[in-house]
C-alpha cells in the first residue's frame, strides 16, 4: 500500500482551514501522521503569514482519486478555483508524493516540485520522513533540506496543534 505525503497551507482562517482538512482528510483516509505546523511569510506576494505541514497516510486509493479527494475538501472548505497561484488561500491541498511514484504529465506532478522549491514544504516532510529518498535525486528529505541553499527563507515552528 503507498505511502501519501500531502501539502497543507492557509493564510486565510488558518488555523479553522488547516483543522477542517486535518479533519476532512482523516475521515477519508483514517490515521494521519502530522508534521509540525510552519509559519513562514507569504512567497510572491504580500499577504498574511501561512501556516504549513505534511500529512502521511496509507492508501489504495489511485494518484487521481486523490487528486478529486483533495480538491473536494478545498472546495468544501472555502478555496475558489482560478486563484492566481501567489495570492491569499482559504486552503492548499497538494498531492506531494504516492509511494515512489514518478510521473509529469498535464495531471500529475510527482514527486511534487514545491519539494525542492520551497522551504514551507520541503521541512516539514524533511521533519516527518527525514531518511525517505526522494525518488528522482535519491537524496534523503533530510539531506536535501540540509542542503537547501545558504539562504534559507525564514520558517519557524508555530505554535499550533492542528488536531485539537
Amino acid at each position: 500500500m503507498p505511502r501519501v505525503f500531502v501539502g497543507i497551507g492557509s493564510n486565510i482562517d488558518r488555523e479553522n482551514n488547516i483543522r477542517g482538512a486535518v479533519r476532512e482528510l482523516n475521515a477519508h483516509y483514517g490515521a494521519l501522521t502530522l508534521s509540525p505546523v510552519y509559519e513562514s511569510q507569504a512567497v510572491g506576494f504580500k499577504g498574511e503569514n501561512f501556516y504549513n505541514l505534511v500529512a502521511g497516510f496509507d492508501t489504495e486509493e489511485s494518484i487521481e482519486r486523490i487528486k478529486e479527494a483533495l480538491t473536494r475538501i478545498e472546495s468544501r472548505l472555502g478555496r475558489s478555483r482560478g486563484e492566481n497561484r501567489f495570492s491569499a488561500r482559504a486552503l492548499d491541498l497538494d498531492l506531494l508524493l504516492y509511494g515512489g511514484s514518478v510521473r509529469h504529465d498535464s495531471r500529475v506532478k510527482l514527486p511534487h516540485p514545491d519539494i525542492q522549491r520551497y522551504a514551507f514544504v520541503l521541512r516539514p516532510l524533511a521533519d516527518m520522513a527525514p531518511d525517505l529518498k526522494h525518488p528522482e535525486t535519491g537524496l534523503s528529505y533530510a539531506k536535501m533540506w540540509q542542503q537547501f541553499g545558504s539562504e534559507k527563507p525564514e520558517i519557524w515552528k508555530a505554535d499550533f496543534d492542528p488536531r485539537s
